[in-house]
This record gives structure tokens, sequence and C-alpha cells, in this order.
């Protein structure tokens, strides 16, 4: 559930005017030593583009961030993690993660949250997810990217779609426990609406 896909017509914005998503770029492109041409070159951004990201005066369709990631080789909700250098230890810090205090990513099939957007150098990101798709084709199919998840259901119940098993109803107060370079798929389970799952994916990126 990581890195639904979303439809063109679908905006990620920040939340409460956080500038997150330009911050964190040029911060990953001056950690990987990138001039904007490089990185254009690499991302197929135009380099007019990246600066107004950067600049926070553009925003990105979900499938654009999707892509981007996918070319930067780290998870989409990377794009909303703060970071810092490396070096600088972190020690008994802490955050809330409250929904509208969340950076919201929006698409037909669901409307995920990602809380906790202010901690930085996460080792896993929190997820608060609606989901209304009620087919894997609906969101793009199954998804596959590094780490491992945990997916906690609150409302409703889903349909966990898999590479390797047959599709498993989990239910309000259950969860599931799965490998992420496994294609999978989560969607509303049949006679539910929209189910409400709480998500927890482990990072890709060392420091963040």
């Amino acid at each position: 559930m990581c890195s639904l896909r979303g439809t063109d017509a679908q905006r990620a914005s920040p939340v409460n005017g956080r500038p997150a998503l330009g911050r964190v770029l040029r911060d990953i492109r001056n950690r990987r030593g990138w001039t904007l041409k490089e990185t254009s070159a690499r991302v197929g951004i135009s380099v007019s583009s990246l600066s107004k990201i950067e600049n926070n005066r553009l925003t990105l369709t979900y499938d654009k961030l999707f892509e981007l990631s996918r070319r930067l080789n780290i998870q989409i909700s990377e794009l909303f993690m703060q970071v810092e250098p490396t070096d600088q230890a972190v020690t008994g810090r802490r955050s809330i993660g409250r929904q509208q205090d969340a950076e919201r990513v929006s698409a037909p099939g669901y409307d995920r949250y990602y809380l906790c957007a202010e901690l930085k150098r996460k080792r896993m990101t929190p997820m608060l997810t609606r989901i209304r798709a009620k087919s894997p084709a609906e969101i793009g199919g199954l998804e596959r990217h590094s780490g491992e998840e945990y997916v906690h259901v609150i409302e409703g119940s889903i349909a966990v779609h898999t590479e390797f098993y047959d599709a498993i109803t989990v239910r309000a107060g259950e969860g599931i426990y799965i490998d992420s370079t496994m294609g999978h798929a989560f969607v509303a389970a049949e006679g539910c609406d929209e189910a409400v799952v709480l998500g927890m994916c482990s990072s890709s990126v060392t420091g963040m």
C-alpha cells in the first residue's frame, strides 16, 4: 500500500502550506551532488519545472510523484520526509501523528495521510489510508518496492492481493505483515464501501 497509483488529475499538496516536497527534493539532489541539469536528465523533468518544484511554485500529480520516486530509487513516502546530515545523532525524539497535520495524497481509489511528516530521519513511515478502490486494476495493479510493511485495519475490511498468495480478507482489528518486494495491492473488500487502515513501511534509504 505504500505506492498505490492515482491519476494525472489528482494532486499531492503540502498541508498547512508546508513546502515539504520542494525542500526534500533539494536535499536529495544536494546529497547526491547533482546539479539541476543532471537531475533533470535523470528524472525526466525539465530544469525549469524542477526549479519551480524546489521553490514550491509547482505541484506534481500522483503519477508524476510515483515516477519521480522510481527514478530516484526511493519510496514515494520518502518525498515527504525531512532529512538531516547522517552524522547528526538523534535521541529521545517523538512526534504526535495527527491527521490534520499529515501530508495528504489523494487519488480516485483512496486518500492517504503521511503521519509525523515533520519527524526527521525516519526508519519507518506511518500512514493512515482511506481505501475505496474495489480492485487492483483501479490503482494500477500490484505494486512492488523495497522494505517490509505492516497494515492494520481500523474500520471496514480489505482484500489483500499478493503476487504469491490467493487474495485474503483482513477485517477490522486484524493486520497483515508482508515483504514489500512481493507484488501487492490493498483494496476495499466486497460489501465495504470504504476501509480505514494504518500502515507502517520501512525506509529503503539509510539516514532518512
